[in-house]
């Protein structure tokens, strides 16, 4: 998958990895997230995906920490998220709010299996162990979409690693890019207010 990195997502590891920062942080990127991914919904759909994809982002926050503490490098654990995201949005036939095609979603699942497998992901349930005990909000699906999709706002040809872009313009292939030095939590998005990319 192609994923943009920038100061940015450095300063939401550090928030999210912060003791009471992170709770702030977590909402933020949670609201944050949504709206991004709303944004590429038909809309007279999203409002009623909102409580979903709220619910649904909160958890993946959870598996961004436990990525990170099992040694992945930021851009990979984002990744993973997105993977999980892709997963749900397959699931429920939202292919317009996929990052992937829907062929690629295998080759991102085994790229990442060991993990996946460890917290019990699937394509058919993308937040395994990570989903909490009253579960996620559900939403309408629209099954409809999977016979002949179209995922236009999809990047295709990127499956066998995580390429990332930096602030430059230059793409990297591989998660490990060096972390800035010294990296200022309140500049996670949300936390300063402005608008950012996921």
């Amino acid at each position: 998958m192609k994923i943009r990195q920038n100061i940015r997502h450095w300063a939401a590891k550090k928030a999210l990895t912060t003791p009471v920062v992170g709770d702030v942080a977590n909402d933020k990127l949670v609201d944050l997230h949504t709206s991004i991914f709303l944004n590429k919904a038909d809309e007279d759909r999203r409002e009623e995906r909102r409580d979903h994809l709220d619910s649904f982002f909160d958890a993946t926050m959870d598996t961004y920490v436990a990525a990170l503490e099992a040694g992945f490098p930021e851009a990979e654990a984002r990744e993973i998220t997105h993977v999980q995201a892709n997963f749900d949005f397959f699931n429920y036939g939202w292919t317009e709010m996929m990052e992937i095609p829907g062929d690629e979603l295998e080759p991102h699942y085994r790229r990442y299996e060991s993990f996946f497998t460890e917290y019990g992901i699937t394509i058919d349930d993308p937040l395994g162990d990570f989903r909490p005990p009253e579960g996620i909000v559900d939403a309408p699906e629209t099954p409809e979409k999977l016979a002949s999709p179209e995922y236009e706002n999809a990047l295709a040809g990127f499956a066998d690693d995580v390429y990332v872009e930096t602030d430059d313009g230059e793409t990297v292939v591989g998660g490990d890019t060096e972390e800035p030095d010294e990296v200022d939590a309140a500049a996670a998005p949300g936390l300063d207010e402005d608008e950012a990319s996921a």
